[in-house]
C-alpha cells in the first residue's frame, strides 16, 4: 500500500473514493461542508433522511454526487464532536478499512485532517491512522492452497494543511516502517513450528542483513555456545533434534564510539514444556513462544527502513523445548555463562534459562541500555490480560522512557515491582538460584531471576505473553511490541 500526503482541496482531486467526516446530529465536518455546498446540498439531504447517525466508525457510501471529481464519497461517523481518543480513532480507522477493502478503484483520498485525537499532534495522528490502515492490510495465507484475492486499492492520499504537511509526511513514513516491522514479526510468529525452527530464524536474520546496509549478522551454533559457556541455554535445547542458535545483529547508524542499545529476544520456536509438559489444549499456540525474538527482528526491520542514527545490537536466543531421553529433568543443575548455577525445578520455565545467558553475552557490547523481550509467563496474562505488556527493570529512567514510548505508540506497558522480598522465592538449597519461585507473583519472580544476570548495565524486561498473539478462531501474531520498541529508539534518535 502506498501512502501519499498532499495539501490540496478535496474537491479538486479526481479519485475513486473521497472520505469525509460526519458527526452525530447531522453535523458536517469542514471538508464535508465544502463538498455539500459544491454539490447543492446532496450530502445534507442524505443525512436528513437518517441514513447515517454519525456514530464513530459508521459509514455510508454515496455515488454520483453532483459537481465532484470523485467517483464516490464515503461518509464516516466521528461521534459527537469529532474529538477522539486513541481507541475510538483506531476503531474509526478499522471501520474505514473495512468499508474500503471491497470497493473497486485503486485509490482513496482521506479528507480527515480536521479530526482531533486527544493528546496527539498532526504527526501522532497521521502515524496512528497510517499504522492502523497498514496493519489492517496484513494477510498470512502462504500455506493455503487458495490465496486471498488481490486488493484493488493501491494508494491512499492524506490531505492536510500546508503548515502540517511535513509533520504528516514524517508520521506516515514512520508508520509505514513500523508496520513493515510488525508484519515481519507477525510472519515469523505465524509460521508453523516445523518450518520456523532456530536455524530458520537465523536464515531470516541473514536475509534481513542482505537486504539493508550498515548491518552485520552472525549466527552462532551449538559448538560456539559451548565455547561461550552457555550451559543454561544449551540445557533447554538438548531435548530437541533441532540445534540451538544464538543470532547476533549489529546495526551501526552512528559513530563507532557511540554505545549501542541492545535488544535481547526469547526465541523458543516451540515450547512443549519439556519434561514438565504442557496440557494438550492450545499447545499449538506455543509456536508463538519465539515472538520476543521475532519482535527484535521486526524492530530491526523498522530501524533499517528508517536508517536511524543510532547503534543497535540484537541478541536472539533460539531453541526448541522438547521432551526426550536427552531432555533436562526437574532437579538438574546447570552452570550459566555468568558462572552462577541454576537448579531447574520446572523445565517449562525455560525462557529465562536461554535469556540469562543472552543477557550475560550482552555485556560485551558495553551497552547504553539492554531491553529483553519475552513471552515469559502465563502469570502476566492473568495479571494484565491481553492489552498491556508487563515491564520491569533496574533503571527508573529507562522504565520511564519505555512507558512513555508505549503511550506515544499506543502499544502500552505497565510496570511491576522488583522488590528484594521476591528474590527470596528463588532460593535453592543446592544451587545459587532456582528457576522458579512458586505460584505467587510468577511474572515478578521471573523478572527477579533475569535481574541477577543484568547487573552490569541499565536493563528492562518486557513480558509480552499476553500481547504477542491473539487466540481463538482468528488467532495470530500481533506484531507487538514493535511499535513500542521503535518509538523508544526514535526517541533516542530525535528524528
Amino acid at each position: 500500500m502506498e501512502f501519499v500526503v498532499k495539501n490540496v482541496s478535496p474537491s479538486s482531486l479526481k479519485t475513486a473514493t473521497l472520505v469525509v467526516a460526519v458527526g452525530e446530529g447531522r453535523k458536517l465536518g469542514e471538508a464535508a461542508k465544502a463538498l455539500d455546498s459544491l454539490s447543492a446540498g446532496a450530502i445534507s439531504a442524505v443525512l436528513k433522511r437518517g441514513d447515517l447517525a454519525g456514530k464513530v466508525g459508521q459509514t455510508l457510501l454515496l455515488h454520483n454526487v453532483p459537481n465532484l471529481k470523485s467517483e464516490r464519497v464515503l461518509l464516516i461517523g466521528v461521534g459527537v464532536d469529532g474529538s477522539l481518543g486513541d481507541r475510538s480513532f483506531r476503531k474509526l480507522a478499522s471501520s474505514l478499512h473495512s468499508a474500503l477493502k471491497n470497493l473497486g478503484g485503486s485509490d482513496v483520498v482521506l479528507a480527515l485532517d480536521e479530526l482531533v485525537v486527544k493528546g496527539r499532534d498532526a504527526y501522532g495522528k497521521a502515524r496512528l491512522l497510517v499504522e492502523t490502515l497498514a496493519d489492517s492490510e496484513y494477510v498470512f495465507d502462504r500455506y493455503k492452497s487458495k490465496k486471498a484475492e488481490p486488493r484493488a486499492l493501491k494508494k491512499i492520499t492524506l490531505l492536510t494543511a500546508k503548515a502540517t504537511q511535513a509533520d504528516v509526511e514524517r508520521g506516515a513514513a514512520h508508520a509505514q516502517a513500523i508496520s513493515a516491522g510488525a508484519a515481519f514479526t507477525r510472519d515469523l510468529g505465524n509460521q508453523p513450528p516445523n518450518i520456523c525452527h532456530p536455524t530458520f530464524v537465523g536464515e531470516q536474520a541473514k536475509e534481513l542483513g542482505k537486504a539493508f546496509k550498515n548491518i552485520k549478522v552472525e549466527v552462532h551454533d551449538e559448538k560456539k555456545l559451548k565455547a561461550l559457556g552457555m550451559g543454561s541455554f544449551l540445557a533447554v535445547a538438548q531435548g530437541s533434534v533441532q540445534p540451538p542458535r544464538l543470532i547476533v545483529l549489529n546495526y551501526q547508524g552512528a559513530k563507532k564510539s557511540d554505545k549501542p542499545y541492545v535488544l535481547v529476544g526469547k526465541g523458543i520456536t516451540f515450547d512443549t514444556g519439556g519434561i514438565s509438559i504442557k496440557p494438550a489444549a492450545n499447545m499449538d499456540e506455543m509456536k508463538y513462544d519465539m515472538c520476543g525474538a521475532a519482535s527484535v527482528l521486526g524492530t530491526f526491520r523498522a530501524v533499517l527502513e528508517l536508517q536511524l542514527p543510532i547503534n543497535l545490537v540484537g541478541v536472539l536466543a533460539c531453541a526448541e523445548n522438547m521432551p526426550s531421553g536427552n531432555a533436562t529433568r526437574p532437579g538438574d543443575i546447570v552452570t550459566t555463562m555468568s558462572g552462577q548455577t541454576v537448579e531447574i525445578l520446572n523445565t517449562d520455565a525455560e525462557g529465562r534459562l536461554v535469556l540469562c545467558d543472552a543477557l550475560t553475552y550482552a555485556e560485551r557490547f558495553k551497552p547504553q541500555a539492554v531491553i529483553d523481550i519475552a513471552t515469559l509467563t502465563g502469570a502476566c496474562v492473568v495479571a494484565l490480560g491481553g492489552h498491556t505488556s508487563g515491564l520491569m527493570g533496574n533503571d527508573d529512567a529507562l522504565i520511564g522512557q519505555l512507558l512513555g514510548a508505549g503511550q506515544a505508540a499506543d502499544d502500552r506497558a505497565w510496570q511491576l515491582p522488583l522488590f528484594d522480598e521476591y528474590q527470596e522465592q528463588l532460593d535453592s538449597p543446592f544451587a545459587d538460584i532456582a528457576n522458579i519461585g512458586g505460584p505467587k507473583g510468577g511474572t515478578i519472580t521471573a523478572g527477579c531471576f533475569l535481574s541477577r544476570f543484568a547487573k552490569q548495565y541499565s536493563w528492562a524486561h518486557l513480558d509480552i505473553a499476553g500481547t504477542a498473539w491473539t487466540s481463538g478462531k482468528d488467532k495470530g501474531a500481533t506484531g507487538r511490541p514493535v511499535p513500542l520498541l521503535t518509538q523508544y529508539l526514535l526517541d533516542r534518535s530525535a528524528v
